[in-house]
């Protein structure tokens, strides 16, 4: 059934990014519209807080949902089997789990106005991944942060050990300990 189906036609996946612009802008475009002027301090710092959280959240479901959790562990595997094809999660279902997990939550323990930034900020960071893991594995890179990450996903997808789980930032796998760990000028990896 198409409604459930990872793979993407190349119309679909252009879809998706678009679908999630569009609710980046309306949702950004009626926070400044009708939230309250007061507030707006502590929205940009929900914003801000939803992007942060963004970060860690697509490093843990990378790591341990995707990786580790069936039928999620073998969804991904179609991902690492042909990286070059549109393979993501069908775009009802995550804007489902966006209003369902983070939104809903927000409004009843938040309120309206910053249950809109931290969603806002949730999916800025969604967007943010989403470019990076389609330039990751369709664009040429030279140099600078996204060649980074580009090498980072190559050797998460094709290392021998697992590391590099975070895709729009390198920062988690530091933290977490699943960097690449890169040999010293000299000295030769251990076996």
């Amino acid at each position: 059934m198409a409604l459930l189906s990872l793979e993407h036609s190349p119309a679909g996946y252009r879809a998706d990014v678009a679908l999630y612009a569009v609710a980046i802008a309306g949702l950004a475009g009626l926070m400044v519209w009708a939230a309250p002027r007061p507030q707006a301090l502590a929205l940009g710092a929900w914003v801000l807080a939803g992007g942060a959280m963004w970060s860690a959240i697509e490093y843990l479901l990378h790591r341990f949902v995707l990786h580790g959790v069936q039928p999620f562990r073998r969804w991904h595997a179609l991902h690492h089997a042909r990286p070059m094809a549109l393979i993501g999660t069908p775009t009802w279902v995550s804007a489902l789990l966006f209003g369902a997990l983070a939104f809903l939550p927000g409004w009843l323990w938040l309120g309206c106005w910053p249950a809109c930034a931290l969603t806002l900020g949730l999916l800025l960071g969604y967007l943010g991944y989403t470019v990076a893991h389609h330039a990751v594995h369709h664009w040429r890179m030279q140099a600078g942060w996204l060649q980074r990450l580009k090498r980072n996903h190559a050797l998460h997808h094709h290392g021998a050990q697992a590391c590099c789980y975070g895709v729009s930032t390198g920062f988690w796998d530091t933290v977490m300990g699943t960097a690449q760990q890169r040999p010293r000028p000299g000295r030769r990896p251990a076996p």
